[in-house]
């Protein structure tokens, strides 16, 4: 499945808006990561346990959003948009797009 950010698909043709599809993840996060990302943010450079955990949200949001649209018989979802959210210690990511049909 084809998946952007832009509102179209170079050498594709939209035919058919099938609506907007959104998929969701919240991850938990632990005291051991939270003591060494604090201690990363202390001393300098980046935290890889928090950069690990913001990839494994995304993807799974995306995953889920893509989902969503086949089962709606979509081809694409153009106009992708990532939000990230925190919720008391917990990792929040959505993603929503509009489910389309294309055609080369």
């Amino acid at each position: 499945m084809l998946v952007t950010t832009t509102s179209t698909l170079e050498g594709y043709q939209v035919t058919e808006y099938v609506g907007v599809v959104s998929g969701e993840t919240i991850l938990g996060a632990n005291v051991v990561r939270d003591f060494m990302a604090s201690l990363t943010d202390f001393f300098g450079g980046r935290s890889g346990t928090y950069e690990g955990k913001l990839a494994e949200a995304r993807e799974i949001a995306l995953q889920e959003m893509q989902e969503q649209a086949r089962r709606k018989g979509a081809d694409a979802v153009i106009g992708v948009d990532l939000d990230f959210e925190t919720i008391g210690g917990m990792l929040m990511c959505i993603a929503t797009g509009t489910a389309v049909r294309i055609n080369k």
